[in-house]
Parts: C-alpha cells; structure tokens; sequence
C-alpha cells in the first residue's frame, strides 16, 4: 500500500497550479483556486508516518469532516491523453470528466469559504482512495454560528435529570437496580443564541480550541457543504449530498472519538472517551436493565438520535405492564381452555356433527377433528379479552400522554423547545429550486418562498399515487385469497388424510408467509418512489420534509402490513353464503374461517407477520452489517495492502480510513417505522393475541442494544441533528390508538365468539351446555337431497338458508356493545387526558420562573443603557460603581443563587432583545 500526505507546498504535483502561486494552501483562508488533479505514484520515501488522533499532520489542526473519493488506476495514468476528438471519447471517460469537473469547483468553493483542507491518497493495484480532511477555522466557526443560531453556554450548572425509579428507591432507602453512575456526565447550561460581538460573555470564549463542542463543529461544516454550489442553481447542482447521489464522491462524515474498545491500561472511567463511556455503558449486551445515558447520547450524537432512544427506552418501559398483564389473560386463557364445556362437547362428539364440505371438492368433515384447533382459540377468546382489550386502549392512551411529558422535559433541558418555530432554517435543497423569497412571519428575515398553491398541486397529485399504490396492495391482496382458496382445493384433492384434514390451516399458513414477501417487496419499491415525491414536494425545512416522507411510507405501509390481518378479522367468512348458494369472487368460492374460527386464523397471522418481521429485522441488523462492514474492509485492505502496510510499521490505521470502513448510517426512518408498526400490532389486534405485548417487549430489550450498538460500533459517526420531538411519529400513534378502540371493538362483537356464549348463557343454559348445537345450522333440504346426506355448518340461519331471530338478536347485541364500548374507552381517555397536564408542574413552573426574570432583567438592562447614554453625556459624573451593572439593581437584597441567575438573564435576554447593540460589562461582580 501507497499513502501520501499533500502537503501545502506541493503545487506542481497537488494541485495542478503554478509554482509562483501566492497564499499557503493548507491552513489559512487563502482565494487561490485549488486545482485537484489526479497524482502521481508516491514512493515508500515520501511515507510520513500518520496519527491515530483527529487533526491534520501538523498534529493541532482537528479534523472537522471528511469527505473520500475512490478512482481506478488506469484513470490516474490515462488522465493526460488528449482525444482528438469529443465523438471519440467513451461515455465513461466523459463522465469522469464531469465528475473530476464538479469535484474541483466543488473544493474551490469550500477553499475560498474559508474552510482548510489537507488531502491524503492510499493506493493499491486495484483502487485510489482519495482523502480530503476539512477543518473551519475560528474565524469561520463564530460566522456560521451566529448564522445557525446555535445556542452557546453563559452558565454552567450541575445536572439534576433524574428517573423515577431513582426518586423512589431514594425514598425508600434502598439501592436503584436500573441505575448506573456513567462517568462524565455533561453539566446544565444557561444558553442564548451566539453573538460575535457578545463573544466574551460566552463560557469558556477564551478557549477557541474547544469552545464549539464536537457537534457544534460538525454541523457548521455540513451546513457549508450543503450549501456549497457546484454549478447551475436552478438545476439543483448544489451541496454534498447531490454530489454523494452523483458519485462524485463516495463519502461525507465527520471522525468518531477514537476507537470504541476501552484499551486494557485504561482503568479509570474518567479517563474514557465519549465513545467509549457510550460502548461501555450502553451498547454492551448486559446493560439492558440500566437506564440510557441520555445525556451522553445527546451530547455525542445530538438531539435527534437522542430523543429516538428516549422514546424506544420510555415506549419498551411501558411495555412491561402490558406484558404482564397480557401474559395474565393468556394464562387465565389455559385454566378456562381446559374446563371449557363448549370444547368438550365437541372433542367427544365423534360422529354426531357431520359438516358440510368447505369447499367444492372438499369431502364432509366430523366436527370432532377439529378439537384441538378449538381449544387452542380459547386460548384467546374468552372473557378476559374484554377486560385486555379495554386495559391496552388506555395504556395507549396514557403512554402518549407521559410521553408529552417526557418530551417536553427533555426539549427544555435540551434547549430545542422552539426550535421548529425559530432556529429551523431552510433546506438547502429547498434555498436552491424555490423561485422567490418572502419575509418569515415569526423571525422577520428574508427566506425563500415556494408558492403554497403550487406545493398543493404537487401534494395532490403525489396523493394519486400514493392511491395508485393502495390499489395494488389491495390487487396483492385478491390474489393472496385466491391463493388461499387454490391451495386448499389442491390440498384436499391430494388424497393424503393429514393432509385433507389440515387443508385450510396450511392454505392460510402458506398465505401468511406469500404475504409477508410481497409486503416486503413492495415495502422496497414504495420508499424509493416516496424520496422522489417528497423531494418533488419543494418542502421548506428538513422536519417538513421527514413528516411528508414520513406520512406517505406510512400510509402505504400500514396498508401494506394491516391489509390482510384487517381482511381476516372483518370480512373473511362474512359472505360464504350457505349449502347450496355459496358467493364466489372470479368463479372461487369466497373463503371461509377455519374449523378454529377466525379469531385463531388472526392470532397465527399476527404471530407470523409480528413476530416473523421482528426475527428477520434482528437477524438482518444483526447479519447484514457485519457482512457490508467485512466487504467494505475487504476491498478497502487487500492482501497486498496489509503485506505493505506491515512494511511500513503501521500498527493503527488512521482515524479517516478506519471511518471509511464503516457502514452509512441511514437514519432513524426505518427504525421508527418498525417500532410504530408493532405499537399498530399490539393494540390494533391485541383481542387476537394477548401474547403481543411479550413480544414486543422481548424485541425491543434486544433492539435497543442492537440499535445502539450499530450507532457506536458499525456506523460512521452521523452528522449531529437538531429535533424539538419525534415529529409526525407521535400524531401517527395517536391515530393508531383511536383506531385500535374501534378495531378491538369490532374484533369483539363480530369474531370473537364472547358475545353469542354471553347470548346463550342468559337466554338458554348458564352453564353452556348445548352450545355447540345452537351455533350449527342444518343444511337447506334441497342441498341435502341432492347430495343425498344431511350436513351442518356455522350460521344462524333456518332450514331454507335464511337468517333466523336469533342472528338478529345477536346482531342488535352486536352494535350496541360496540357503541358502548367505543364511548366508554373514549371517555376514559378523554378524563385522562384532562387529568395528566402535558407539561409536568415543576417544569411549568421553571419555564415561568425563567420568564419572569428574563423580563426583569430586560428591563434592568434598559435602565443601565439609559444610564450608560446619560454617563457618556455628561461630564461631571463620576464613574458608577460596577458591582450592579451586572448583578442588578438591588443586588444586596438579591441571594446568592438568585441572583447568579439573574446575571446569567441579563446577557440572555440582553443578546436576545439587542442583538446588535455593542455593550460589555466593565468588570465582574465578586
């Protein structure tokens, strides 16, 4: 392996440009184009032998982002023929050209933006990789920070965030189990938006070199690379990412914190980087009975990711009480299975129930074959269905709403409470294509505007094909019943007697894993065509943006997953019609339930579509990346290349290549995505199987060590993100909760079996004998002489096929509970609701604590410039005494901490009120 470092007065060989050339390259803020040409093989020699750390070679400078580009051998070599003619230049070469083209206005751009830049080559016989490390100088940080409105510390305090576990094992006087002292845990602040001419009242302004935290750095560099042109405005032909689509350069990151694995001479937790306290006391297996250092999380990966593994941590919290009490009803379930007199009525029939064949070619069948299926569905439908179904209607319900809670604690302790009503700014996508500029109505500043009557055309017509798109899951739909319905013809006419006797359940266990393929499939297609809507949609800023993208995969995907649990509960065996005139849907007979009843067939899909979703997405984040993470080593560090690299005595990579081998990280869609659609599964369905919150909560233990490991481990490290929520995530779940009232309600009435037993035992035997035969219906006289044998099958209907008074009795009694139920559970949830305030009292109280002062101290600080104004006009005043000018007016009267505060709201409310007023204190007060 070849590595070269381009040094600043490597002109002729790096750049391209002249040797007279004035201005340093590396280091300074100099306007000389930079010239990026391809180089020439450096000998072992010219090894410089590289840092582990993050700066650049002159061992100061810290490396801000990184952005790599691969290039084959033959291109470097061939760069300098000339072509006689453009005809004559192959496609390839042409868009190589266009690429190096970019690449060089690209880095130009960033050149005279002030950006430093240091470029390093590794090559081997197969591939050229091309490292270019960026870093923003002070001058360039301070800009872009006033620019981004980030928020700057003016006051350190201790952190105080707290579990309630914590609280009460305090109380108590016994040890927190699910506590864990972390190390270095990140102080409070008092923050305001930065200021460069309020500079020195920032904490910590005398320290350039660590004044903007990791993150803070890292998103002024992607704010300029995003926004970085490269060529036509209007055509889009702007910021990395386009540049990422375009091949024109094969990454952009930013450098994780050294390597995760905690080296054996490092004992002490202090010692520990921020990634390696995170992998110690977080990504590790055993640490899933411990609390997330949020904090950590936060301050390493910024507010967005952070706020993810807060609502994953609170939502698989809450999941415990679900759990135990859906394991509860299971277990009642097999003590009621197990005395159920219905069932064994029916396993000792024997012959005393012929049924009527299930399909066309289907024999007769005795109803006593089916006694084990039977059982097996009591094990869900029975009375405590009811009570689990109201239980998980309102444990949404109260989730959602601690989880309001919960945010707002943590956008106020994070400082992003307002930040998608101010501090959001423009996509630079959206900066790019909008054709105008209008004044924002809550800031002031001109920003650019695309028309809302053109954006709902676009919203509109992307709507019809979100429709197209529902249309062909239904079409996938159709043909997963028609499949059902062949299978099951098929199966009986195979002569086998197991076979025939399971026809039914193996047509809708094989339906159910054809289904879930086609949903996987489809998934994949629909996501591509959501990005190029979304994008379509010119949306202003990258929250409107997600939700839009968010809303539509969705839709599609809620369809996609629910369609056909939602066909079998509500509609499969609703238009079978009876012996002698069954419906058919294209010349097949329409599907009915199985010999188990519909509610078993529910169960079983959910089991396999949940259950088998959550098994293949752990096996896939488990397996997929270390299979990319080993592929992209591998073609990154050939045999050849790890002979030459024990040549030259390199016992570490450096950080920028050991970065590269890591996988992209993708962000949090599909990750929030899999997460709701459980949440859709274990309360939309839950009558069907109480079991579903078990599951969940056993993936989710295991996803978020998964999750966080891949974050810490297997993914370059992402660009921090700023987020005041989950976003659009948390309407979503609201709708899925007012659904799953109404589906649970639906569930109830019509498949489950509790209402007709509830029926019988207050209109015939109290003890259920009898049952069986009051379910069964005799086959009309027509059907029996012509197939010359008697038969029953499931219906309340007479002997001539209609229905009778007791399927309208049980039909009243059907919607009626349905409306009981349904305003029952939305009352409930309505006085809890009212009951729990979305904000919690003590932060309440804090937010109007802060307020107040920060009035108080705006009009303190007037005052002091009035006096200030009158001082600098009059020529006899002596100067005033500098203890008040910071502390306050009555600072005798103020305490200590009291008025500390006030002091740290002056300069807040005073930057924030007079943005551009230049005052400074002339001295501290002691």
């Amino acid at each position: 392996m070849q590595r070269k470092k381009i040094k600043a007065d490597d002109h002729a060989n790096l750049m391209g440009e002249d040797q007279n050339a004035k201005g340093p390259y590396y280091g300074s803020l100099s306007q000389a184009p930079i010239e990026i040409s391809e180089l020439s093989k450096p000998s072992q020699a010219s090894h410089v032998t590289q840092s582990t750390a993050n700066v650049f070679s002159d061992g100061r400078t810290r490396i801000d982002f990184v952005l790599v580009w691969e290039a084959d051998p033959q291109e470097q070599e061939g760069q300098n023929e000339e072509t006689t003619a453009e005809s004559e230049v192959p496609r390839w070469r042409r868009a190589v050209d266009v690429r190096k083209t970019w690449r060089k206005k690209f880095l130009n751009k960033l050149q005279a933006t002030g950006i430093c830049i240091e470029k390093h080559v590794v090559q081997d016989e197969k591939k050229v990789v091309h490292y270019v490390l960026l870093n923003a100088p002070w001058s360039v940080l301070c800009y872009y920070a006033e620019d981004l409105q980030l928020r700057l510390p003016l006051q350190a305090l201790p952190n105080q965030a707290s579990n309630w576990s914590d609280r009460v094992a305090k109380q108590l006087g016994v040890p927190s189990l699910l506590h864990e002292e972390v190390p270095n845990l990140p102080l409070d602040y008092y923050t305001c938006h930065f200021k460069v001419n309020k500079l020195a009242w920032f904490l910590g302004s005398n320290e350039q070199d660590t004044f903007f935290s990791s993150t803070q750095r890292h998103r002024i560099l992607y704010e300029i690379l995003a926004t970085t042109p490269y060529g036509h405005l209007k055509q889009g032909e702007v910021g990395v990412d386009r540049l990422l689509s375009e091949n024109v350069f094969a990454a952009a990151f930013p450098l994780h914190e050294g390597p995760f694995a905690v080296p054996a001479d490092r004992l002490a937790p202090e010692t520990l980087t921020e990634r390696q306290v995170l992998f110690q006391y977080w990504a590790r297996w055993w640490k899933w009975n411990k609390y997330q250092p949020l904090d950590h999380i936060r301050r390493y990966f910024g507010e967005k990711i952070a706020l993810y593994f807060a609502w994953l941590g609170f939502y698989t919290g809450w999941l415990l009480p679900a759990a135990v009490v859906g394991t509860l009803v299971f277990i009642a379930g097999i003590f009621l299975m197990l005395s159920d007199i219905p069932a064994q009525e029916i396993c000792e029939s024997e012959d005393q129930y012929q049924m009527c064949p299930l399909c066309k070619e289907c024999p007769q069948w005795q109803l006593s074959s089916i006694c084990s299926m039977f059982k097996a569905g009591r094990l869900f439908d029975h009375g405590g269905t009811i009570f689990f179904s109201i239980f998980m209607s309102l444990w949404a319900v109260t989730f959602l709403e601690y989880w309001k809670r919960m945010n707002a604690t943590l956008a106020h302790r994070w400082d992003c409470s307002d930040f998608e009503d101010i501090e959001e700014r423009p996509r630079p996508q959206f900066t790019a294509m909008a054709p105008m500029t209008m004044e924002n109505p809550i800031t002031g500043a001109e920003e650019p505007y695309f028309p809302k009557r053109n954006r709902v055309k676009r919203v509109t017509a992307g709507l019809m094909v979100i429709i197209m798109m529902i249309a062909v899951v239904v079409m996938f739909l159709i043909s997963i019943i028609l499949y059902r319905a062949i299978v099951s013809i098929l199966v009986s006419r195979s002569g086998n007697f197991l076979f025939v006797a399971s026809a039914s359940r193996i047509a809708s266990l094989t339906g159910s894993v054809v289904n879930l393929i086609f949903i996987l499939i489809l998934s994949k297609i629909y996501i591509a065509l959501a990005h190029f809507l979304t994008k379509w949609e010119m949306h202003r800023t990258q929250t409107k943006y997600e939700d839009a993208f968010t809303f539509k995969v969705f839709v599609f995907q809620f369809v996609n997953f629910y369609s056909s649990p939602i066909y079998i509960a509500f509609f499969k065996g609703r238009f079978v019609g009876y012996p002698g005139h069954y419906k058919t849907l294209l010349g097949i007979r329409n599907e009915d339930c199985g010999a188990g009843g519909c509610l078993i067939e529910l169960a079983q899909e959910l089991l396999v579509i949940m259950v088998g979703k959550q098994v293949i997405n752990n096996v896939q984040e488990i397996v997929i990346p270390k299979l990319k993470g080993w592929w992209q080593k591998y073609k990154l560090r050939s045999k050849k290349r790890k002979s030459k690299e024990a040549q030259l005595g390199l016992a570490q990579q450096v950080p920028w290549e050991s970065n590269y081998e890591l996988l992209v990280c993708e962000g949090l869609f599909d990750e929030y995505l899999e997460m709701v659609l459980q949440f859709g599964f274990i309360t939309i369905f839950v009558a069907a199987c109480p079991l579903a919150p078990l599951f969940a909560l056993l993936n989710n233990w295991v996803e978020i060590r998964l999750d966080a490991q891949k974050f810490v481990c297997e993914y370059r490290r992402p660009v921090a993100e700023r987020a005041q929520g989950i976003g659009i995530w948390f309407y979503i779940l609201e709708v899925i909760t007012h659904l799953a009232v109404i589906s649970n309600a639906f569930l109830i009435a019509f498949t489950s079996d509790f209402l007709p037993r509830l029926y019988y035992q207050y209109t015939r035997a109290s003890d259920l004998q009898g049952y069986v035969n009051f379910t069964l219906a005799y086959a009309p006289k027509h059907f029996a002489s012509q197939h010359n044998v008697t038969c029953r099958y499931r219906a309340y209907r007479d002997e001539n096929g209609r229905y009778s008074l007791t399927y309208w009795n049980l039909l009243a009694i059907r919607l009626g509970f349905i409306i009981v139920f349904e305003h029952v559970v939305f009352f409930i949830a309505r006085v809890i609701d009212l009951m729990v305030p979305d904000i919690p009292e003590s932060l309440e109280i804090k937010v109007k604590r802060e307020r107040y002062l920060a009035k108080q101290a705006l009009a303190e600080n007037q005052a002091l410039f009035e006096r200030k104004e009158v001082r600098a006009t009059s020529s006899t005043m002596q100067t005033a005494p500098k203890a008040w000018e910071l502390g306050g007016m009555h600072e005798n009267q103020e305490p200590t901490q009291l008025r500390t505060m006030m002091s740290t709201h002056t300069v807040a409310a005073s930057l924030e009120a007079h943005p551009q007023q230049q005052f400074e204190p002339e001295a501290e007060s002691p």
